[in-house]
């Protein structure tokens, strides 16, 4: 899950590796920064601390500088931009492409708490993993108190990855709901969906659809259950089949 950059310390002291790095690398840097400044609002989002006014610009806030990420992600991924539709097929396989979409999405609505945890926890594992590449350039054994609670947070990313994907399902829903409540946009489901198929066949990401597929599994092994009543039962069966014909097809 994290970026590809140049790691290993630096020569010129421990301040001057640290800064040597961060000049070297410059898109890297700029993407650490907005990365950073998205966990912050965030945060503020989730914990509105300077009031729920404030905390609904927060969140605005948080959407753009993850779009921006994304976009400067996807820059690096594909840097000769082309006016194509092989382009664009080529750009609809990147997460960050993915999470460009899902910024825009969200970035106009009405203020989901659900909608911001993905972008709070990807923002928070790139900005760790980068934070640690800076601290190696600065000196291998330092700030160790901050190096201990990255490697805490790297040791659970892959339960990160999976909260992450049930947010992103359980969206889907939300969305329809936000819909009937005249919270959200007509358009917003639809485009929401067209956003979850494309995480559904992420080549680098596939743990939406370890999700689907585990959930799956668990409401089955509940709907056989002799307890369970037999329209619930059906109505489960028939939810399934449903959402299993709009699954995309994966290579």
């Amino acid at each position: 899950m994290a970026d590809s950059t140049q790691n290993g310390p630096m020569q010129g002291g421990a301040g001057g590796g640290a800064v040597q790095f961060l000049m070297a690398n410059k898109l890297d840097t700029a993407m650490w920064i907005s990365r950073l400044f998205t966990v912050y609002c965030s945060a503020l989002f989730v914990l509105p601390l300077l009031g729920l006014h404030e905390a609904a610009s927060f969140y605005q806030r948080a959407l753009l500088a993850n779009a921006l990420t994304s976009a400067l992600r996807l820059h690096q991924r594909l840097p000769h931009f082309q006016l194509s539709r092989a382009f664009l097929a080529q750009a609809l396989l990147e997460d960050s492409c993915h999470y460009l979409l899902y910024s825009l999405i969200f970035v106009n609505s009405y203020p989901v708490t659900m909608s911001i945890f993905p972008v709070l926890l990807f923002s928070l594992l790139h900005a760790a993993t980068y934070t640690k590449k800076v601290l190696d350039a600065r000196s291998l054994n330092s700030l160790p108190f901050l190096r201990n609670l990255l490697e805490k947070l790297n040791a659970n990313q892959q339960n990160i990855l999976k909260f992450i994907a049930c947010n992103e399902i359980f969206l889907m829903p939300a969305t329809v709901f936000m819909l009937f409540s005249g919270q959200g946009s007509l358009l917003q489901p639809f485009i929401y969906y067209r956003f979850l198929t494309l995480r559904y066949s992420s080549r680098r990401n596939p743990y939406c659809r370890t999700l689907f597929t585990e959930l799956r599994i668990v409401v089955e092994h509940l709907i056989m259950k002799p307890s369970c009543p037999v329209f619930v039962r059906r109505l489960c069966l028939s939810s399934i089949s449903f959402i299993s014909r709009l699954a995309p097809t994966v290579a």
